[in-house]
């Protein structure tokens, strides 16, 4: 092994040979999270369409499968969707 195959820790005094360290990247696509997560919390809203706003300008960032099927568009604003 030569001197380039360590990585010294700036942190404290111990090397790790690049053997040992393994790197690990996750990603998760959740189709309709905020909407289940809301289910979680009212069951009542299960099978009923539902639609999570935003904080800032009260558009749609998540719709259910039903408010999907009730042509509710994604970043639609809130007086649109509910006019409708």
């Amino acid at each position: 092994m030569g001197c380039d195959d360590f990585l010294y820790s700036p942190f404290s005094r111990i090397k790790f040979h690049f053997s040992q360290i393994m790197q690990l990247y996750g990603l998760a696509d959740c189709n309709n999270f905020y909407c289940s997560c809301e289910r979680v919390f009212h069951p009542d809203l299960v099978g009923k369409p539902v639609v999570v706003l935003s904080n800032n300008d009260g558009c749609v960032i998540a719709r259910s499968e039903e408010a999907k099927r009730l042509g509710i568009s994604m970043g639609a604003a809130f007086y649109q969707v509910k006019s409708n």
